[in-house]
C-alpha cells in the first residue's frame, strides 16, 4: 500500500509541532512521509507534487485553514484523498466536518475515515474551501495578520478594537443573476458553516449541495450587531433581524473601491467587483 505524505505547517496555530511526526508513525505507519512548510505556497508546491507523482495514498494537512487552503488547492480535481489534522488557529473546515480537534485522533480518522467528494470554491479565480468575506470581518483578518500573536484572545482583541470603529459599506449583491443592493456590515460567501471557532456565519451551509451560502449583516446599531455576533455561537444568526440569507452556485459582489478581503480566514485585497464560483464534488475528503 502507498505510504501518506503529512505536510506540516510549523507556524500555525500557536502550539509545537514537534511531537507530530512521532504521532505520524504509530498511527499511519513508519513509511509515512513527514514534510514541514517552509515558506508560503510550499504546502501548494509540495502537495501538487504529491498528486503528480502518484506515490501517495493520501496527502494530509496539519495546520489551520490557511494551510488546509494551500494543500487542497492542489488536490482538488486530482481524485486523490485529502485529510485534515486541525492545528491552526480557528479550523474552520475541520469543525465543519467533525473533525477531532485532538491531533492523534484525527491521524487516526486519516486511516480509517471514509472519503467524499465535496465542494470547493474559487473567488476571482482564487480557491477557497470554508470561507471567504468582505467588510468587518476582512478588515479583522487584515490586522489579525499583522498582530505579532496569534490565538482566540488576540482574535478578540482586535475584533472588538475594529468593531467599535468599522463603517459599514454599500455592497451590490447578485446570486445566479438576481441583484440587490445592501449598507452591509459585513458579507460572508460561504462553502462552510462556520469560520472556526465553532462561530457559525451560514449554519446550514453543505460541502454537498453544490452552492454557496451567503450571510449579509446589514447595517444596524451596536446592540443589534452585538447580538447577531452572539448568535454565531448558538447556530442562530439567521434569526437576528439584521441578517440576510441567500443561496446559489455563482455569486458576484460589487462595492465602490477595491481593498480587504478574506479568503478562508487570510487577509487579501480584492478587486471593487468579485465573482465567487461553487465547484461541486471537486475534492476528495477524508472525513467521519
Amino acid at each position: 500500500m502507498k505510504p501518506a505524505l503529512v505536510i506540516i505547517n510549523p507556524k500555525s496555530g500557536t502550539h509545537s509541532k514537534q511531537a507530530i511526526p512521532a504521532l505520524v508513525g504509530s498511527v499511519l505507519g513508519n513509511a509515512a512521509c513527514v514534510v514541514y512548510t517552509k515558506a508560503p505556497g510550499h504546502a501548494t508546491e509540495l502537495a501538487a507534487e504529491a498528486a503528480r507523482s502518484g506515490n501517495y495514498s493520501v496527502v494530509v494537512a496539519v495546520g489551520g485553514d490557511g494551510t488546509v487552503n494551500e494543500v487542497a488547492s492542489a488536490m482538488t480535481g486530482t481524485g486523490v484523498p485529502m485529510g485534515i489534522v486541525p492545528a491552526g488557529s480557528g479550523n474552520g473546515l475541520a469543525r465543519h466536518l467533525h473533525i477531532p480537534i485532538n491531533i492523534g485522533k484525527a491521524l487516526e480518522l486519516v486511516r480509517a475515515g471514509r472519503t467524499a467528494d465535496c465542494d470547493t470554491a474559487t473567488v476571482c479565480g482564487r480557491p477557497f474551501f470554508c470561507t471567504m468575506g468582505l467588510g468587518f470581518d476582512a478588515s479583522v483578518s487584515q490586522a489579525f495578520a499583522e498582530a505579532p500573536r496569534r490565538g482566540l484572545l488576540t482574535y478578540a482583541r482586535i475584533a472588538l478594537k475594529q468593531f467599535l470603529r468599522y463603517t459599514p459599506q454599500r455592497y451590490t449583491v447578485e446570486v445566479d443573476g438576481m441583484a440587490e443592493e445592501y449598507s452591509a456590515f459585513l458579507i460572508a460567501i460561504c462553502n462552510a458553516s462556520q469560520y472556526g471557532n465553532n462561530a457559525y456565519i451560514a449554519p446550514h451551509a453543505r460541502l454537498t449541495d453544490g452552492l454557496l451560502d451567503v450571510t449579509i449583516i446589514t447595517e444596524g446599531p451596536h446592540y443589534a450587531l452585538v447580538g447577531a455576533g452572539l448568535r454565531l455561537f448558538t447556530k442562530g444568526i439567521e434569526h437576528s433581524p439584521l441578517i440576510r440569507s441567500l443561496r446559489g452556485s455563482e455569486i458576484v459582489v460589487r462595492r465602490d473601491s477595491g481593498g480587504a478581503g478574506h479568503i478562508d480566514g487570510e487577509a487579501v485585497t480584492l478587486p471593487a467587483e468579485i465573482r465567487a464560483v461553487c465547484r461541486p464534488g471537486s475534492l476528495r475528503l477524508i472525513v467521519p
